[in-house]
C-alpha cells in the first residue's frame, strides 16, 4: 500500500507535534521542512536572554526525532502549487505532498515606525537573544554603568518577563565585572491602556503592583513614534536609550498573503472546522484564525488534532470537529513570582512561579521523552554567557 505524503512546513510547536503523532503511523510518509535546525522553545527564551543557557530555549530536532521516521529538510517555503501539490524553497528545492500542514509562526511587525528595525533589539530568536546579551555587556563594560533607561516596549507576556528577569541579569553582570551595583531603570511603554490586554483587568492590576515593587516604570497608553542610535521618541517627547526591546507587534508569516491564503480580519488565516484552508491543506498554530490562536498550547493542541484527524481517515473513519481549548496562562514577573491564570481561578507569587517550572517540565515532555524532557528542564537553572568573565566567575 502506497504511504500518504505528509509535508510539515515549519518547526514550531504545532508542526513538530504532528510529525510526532503521526511518524509512527505507517499510512503515512512524514518530511519536515523548516528554516532552522531546532525547536524555539519561546516560552523561556526571555530566560536564555538574561543569562540563562541556550539549551534551555532551543532543542535540535536531530533531538526530539531520533530514531524517528520523519525526513528532516532545511529550508525556506516560498511558493506554493496547489495544482501540482509542491511547495518550493527559496533556494529551489520542490517538495511534492499529498497532504501539507503548515505552521511557519508569525514575524515582528514594526507598524513602519521609523528607525525599530535599525536600533532595537528583540528575543524571538537565539541569534537576536545573542546580539542582546552581547550588547548588555559591552553597553555595562563601556560605561561602567548601566543604561540610562533600559526601555521594552510591549506589555505583553514577553515584555513583562524579560522586565521582570533583567533587573537581576545586569547586576550579575556588574558583579562579575567588578563594576559598582548601581540602580537600574526599566520602563515598559505600552500603546493600550492597560498592561496583559488580553487577560483578565485583575491580573493586569496584581502583575502591575508587581513591577512596582520590582521598581520597573510602566506607561500605558503611551505610543512609539520613532528610534535613532540614542533615543526613543515616546508621545513626542525624547527618552535617551542605547537599549530598547521591542516585544510590541508581530503579524501573520508573509507566506500566507504571497500565496493567496484567505485571510480573515485578525491576518490570520480562514480554516474550517478541520483546521483546513483546502482540501488537504491544514493550517495551525499562529497562522490559523481560532480563538486562541498565537500561544504554545494551541499549537500544540492543533498538531495533535490534525495528526488524530489523519490517522482517522487513513482507519476509514471520518473527520472529528475541531474544539477550543482554552489554555492555562502563566506568566512570570520577576524572581519566583508568576501570574496564574486558569479558567476562572488565579494564583499570584510563589505558588504561581512553582506552577510555571511545573509546566515547563510538561511541556518539554510534549516534546520528548521524560529522561530528555527533565534533563532539558533542568538547564532553567544553570547559567550561560559569551562571556569569559562571566563564565569563570560562575565556575567560581
Amino acid at each position: 500500500m502506497a504511504k500518504e505524503k505528509v509535508l510539515v512546513v515549519g518547526g514550531g510547536f504545532g508542526g513538530v507535534k504532528a510529525a510526532l503523532e503521526l511518524c509512527e503511523d505507517e499510512h503515512f510518509e512524514i518530511t519536515l521542512l523548516s528554516d532552522d535546525s531546532a525547536l524555539r522553545y519561546y516560552p523561556t527564551l526571555y530566560h536564555t536572554a538574561t543569562g540563562g543557557k541556550r539549551a534551555n530555549s532551543s532543542i535540535p530536532f536531530s533531538t526530539i526525532f531520533a530514531g524517528k521516521k520523519v525526513q528532516l529538510k532545511k529550508g525556506t517555503a516560498t511558493t506554493l502549487d496547489r495544482k501540482a501539490k509542491t511547495i518550493t524553497t527559496a533556494d529551489g528545492i520542490v517538495y511534492d505532498y499529498d497532504v501539507l500542514i503548515i505552521g511557519l509562526g508569525v514575524v515582528t511587525n514594526y507598524f513602519g515606525i521609523p528607525g525599530l528595525p535599525e536600533y532595537s533589539y528583540s528575543i524571538k530568536s537565539q541569534a537576536e537573544v545573542a546580539r542582546f546579551k552581547a550588547h548588555l555587556h559591552e553597553q555595562l563594560i563601556s560605561d561602567h554603568q548601566p543604561d540610562l533607561n533600559y526601555v521594552i516596549v510591549g506589555a505583553g507576556p514577553t515584555g513583562i518577563e524579560l522586565a521582570g528577569a533583567l533587573p537581576d541579569y545586569l547586576k550579575h553582570i556588574m558583579k562579575n565585572h567588578g563594576l559598582p551595583q548601581r540602580k537600574v531603570h526599566i520602563d515598559i511603554i505600552e500603546a493600550v491602556p492597560r498592561l496583559l490586554p488580553r487577560l483578565p483587568r485583575d491580573t493586569s492590576r496584581m502583575v502591575g503592583r508587581q513591577l512596582k515593587r520590582l521598581g520597573i516604570k510602566v506607561y500605558l497608553g503611551s505610543a512609539v513614534q520613532g528610534q535613532t542610535a540614542d533615543e526613543l521618541t515616546v508621545n513626542g517627547k525624547p527618552v535617551r536609550s542605547h537599549t530598547v526591546v521591542w516585544t510590541a507587534g508581530v503579524t501573520n508569516h508573509p507566506f500566507f498573503s504571497e500565496n493567496h491564503f484567505v485571510i480573515m480580519g485578525r491576518g490570520k488565516v480562514a480554516v474550517d472546522a478541520y483546521l483546513q484552508s483546502e482540501e488537504n491543506i491544514f493550517v495551525i498554530g499562529d497562522n490559523a484564525n481560532t480563538p486562541f490562536s498565537g500561544l504554545a498550547q494551541t499549537a500544540l493542541h492543533d498538531g495533535h488534532f490534525v495528526a488524530i484527524n489523519l490517522r482517522r481517515r487513513a482507519n476509514g473513519k471520518k473527520f472529528k470537529g475541531y474544539t477550543v481549548k482554552e489554555p492555562i496562562t502563566v506568566i512570570p514577573a520577576g524572581p519566583r513570582w508568576a501570574a496564574v491564570v486558569w479558567g476562572g481561578m488565579r494564583l499570584y507569587g510563589w505558588l504561581g512561579y512553582t506552577l510555571r517550572e511545573a509546566a515547563d517540565l510538561v511541556g518539554f515532555h510534549d516534546l520528548e521523552p521524560w529522561d530528555k524532557a527533565t534533563k532539558q528542564w533542568l538547564t532553567e537553572f544553570e547559567q550561560e554567557d559569551g562571556c569569559d568573565v562571566c563564565a569563570t566567575a560562575a565556575i567560581s
